[in-house]
């Protein structure tokens, strides 16, 4: 049984599989999975998982090179929470968003209902 970090198996196998430069979009419960995406879906009710708490978890072990978000989360509680956490985040539109969400390569839908909570992130190395 693993010590600490994240317990759930299949996200914890998924981050595993990850590599330099891959995409992983972390999601509210009603942005939309894209086609062919492998997806965790942590969604239990609304608001559980909180879109921090699984950022939070996946900061503690994965390397971010790059946070890109949706203009609209500027104004939005989710602009805050990203901004605690990057010194840089691109802004792009929702709908090129929801574009760049097909190119992941693993979507969590966590169950945050706080609208324009959702975020790229694209994967950094260690060295």
């Amino acid at each position: 049984m693993k010590r600490r970090g994240i317990l759930n198996a299949e996200l914890s196998g998924a981050i595993a599989r990850l590599g330099h430069t891959d995409l992983v979009l972390l999601a509210d419960c009603g942005m939309p999975i894209p086609r062919g995406v492998p997806v965790v879906d942590l969604a239990l009710v609304h608001g559980v998982p909180r879109f921090e708490q699984v950022l939070d978890a996946l900061l503690g072990e994965l390397v971010v090179q790059q946070c890109i978000a949706a203009d609209e989360a500027h104004t939005a509680p989710a602009g805050a929470w990203l901004a605690d956490r990057f010194d840089e985040i691109e802004y792009i539109s929702h709908e090129e968003l929801k574009d760049l969400s097909a190119s992941a390569k693993l979507f969590i839908r966590t169950g945050e209902a706080t609208p324009f909570a959702n975020a790229a992130l694209v994967c950094g190395v260690s060295f």
